[in-house]
């Protein structure tokens, strides 16, 4: 059980050292923070849409 256990800390530590290892934890932060930024701003950018959507709408009328 020891042996698994020091084989599974060792496999953890060299993935964590590897620079891929460092890429999915920037892309997992970069997730994490632009759905941050959408759940606080979700209202002003569902405005925003709509206003771009309205606009495209009347101009796509016009033509």
């Amino acid at each position: 059980m020891m042996k698994m256990m020091t084989k599974a800390k060792e496999q953890m530590t060299r993935f964590l050292r590897e620079e891929d290892a460092v890429g999915v934890i920037e892309m997992l932060l970069l997730l994490v923070v632009l759905i941050g930024a959408v759940v606080i701003f979700r209202d002003q950018l569902t405005n925003l849409l709509n206003d771009i959507f309205k606009t495209i709408q009347n101009d796509a009328a016009a033509v």
